[in-house]
């Protein structure tokens, strides 16, 4: 397959995804591919907000949605433009993806796709019901890509290298198992927020979308805050309060009730809202429900800080403090070439 060919497949993918955009559909314009899966992948989503109690059907459907976005012709050609795939010798790569939000293993299967290598995925059991039925419909798009996907619930095998994501204790048995073939190997991170106390009530809000969306799951959820000294969290508070209605789900309710009660019982300085715990804290993880927040005495010491960090953030939120930095609002918009972790997977993919 040439390369446009697969552009011009995950192109047709990235229309597809867009469908479930729109509550009226006429059936008779789709594509015969697209007829045959419409149905099965409506199927597939309710089966994967079933399966997993975090995965409600507004993110799911947010998820499949943000990737409708990213997979157009044109981002498909901006970001494969910077390469050349002329000189890849096709190997087997094995990915093994994480669960905490709908598709997150997304990315790694369509780089190994598009750069001309097979691919043999284990899934998470927490998120195992949308990508096979994607495979399937990318297989009815364009046959040829039946021979480099094979899905897998067994240990990996018979793999020339490895992209493997999950929690930082994972990470070790990674290193352990898969250490001796080329790798990709993530860990946790986390995104953070700098605020100056200058943001515009709109960027507020935004902030709360990245703060709440997949109840703060996502790698790319922003978990904690860097607040000048005397910052007055009620602007937080009211920009977020919008909210609220998260404590309608059960699990994200008894987590907020769990951590805050524990805080509480330590006798831990809070701050709170009824559905969101502030604590004061050094660390990047905060738990479900809880955001950290740090004082910083300036912002060139805290991009000195930041820079050091650099291994446990996966993205920074601002007003442009650094080149990086990530428009409020936009944490889960990953663009194609938006890597997880700062590691290029297109080009470790190419170098196999």
């Amino acid at each position: 397959m040439t390369l446009q060919t697969k552009i011009n497949t995950f192109a047709k993918l990235g229309n597809f995804l867009n469908l479930f955009s729109s509550e009226n559909i006429d059936l008779e314009s789709l594509t015969p591919c697209e007829r045959t899966y419409y149905d099965k992948f409506i199927t597939q989503i309710n089966q994967s907000v079933h399966h997993n109690g975090w995965f409600t059907r507004e993110n799911v459907l947010f998820s499949i949605q943000s990737w409708a976005n990213a997979l157009t012709e044109e981002n498909l050609i901006q970001w494969t433009a910077a390469y050349d795939f002329t000189s890849v010798s096709k190997k087997t790569v094995g990915i093994v993806t994480a669960g905490n939000i709908p598709l997150v293993g997304m990315h790694d299967f369509i780089s190994v796709l598009i750069s001309g290598h097979q691919l043999v995925i284990k899934q998470s059991s927490s998120d195992q019901k949308l990508l096979p039925i994607i495979a399937q419909l990318l297989i009815c798009f364009e046959p040829r890509f039946k021979s480099h996907i094979t899905f897998t619930d067994q240990k990996l095998e018979h793999y020339d290298a490895v992209i493997a994501t999950g929690s930082n204790n994972s990470a070790r048995y990674f290193e352990y198992y898969f250490g001796k073939v080329p790798h990709i190997i993530r860990k946790n991170r986390n995104a953070v927020a700098v605020l100056t106390g200058q943001e515009s009530e709109t960027q507020m809000e935004a902030l709360g979308t990245d703060i709440f969306q997949y109840f703060g799951l996502g790698c790319r959820s922003v978990s904690k805050l860097f607040v000048p000294k005397n910052y007055d969290f009620d602007q937080l508070f009211k920009a977020v309060f919008k909210h609220q209605i998260i404590l309608d789900h059960n699990k994200y309710k008894n987590n907020y009730d769990y951590n805050k009660t524990v805080y509480l019982m330590s006798q831990i300085q809070l701050l709170e809202n009824g559905f969101l715990v502030l604590k004061e804290d050094t660390g990047y993880a905060s738990p479900i429900s809880v955001l950290f927040y740090e004082y910083y005495d300036s912002l060139a010491l805290l991009k000195l800080k930041l820079n050091s960090d650099r291994d446990l953030i996966q993205c920074l939120v601002s007003d442009s403090l650094t080149p990086e930095s990530v428009t409020f609002g936009q944490t889960q918009h990953p663009q194609l070439w938006d890597y997880a972790d700062g590691v290029d997977t297109l080009d470790f993919l190419i170098r196999l």
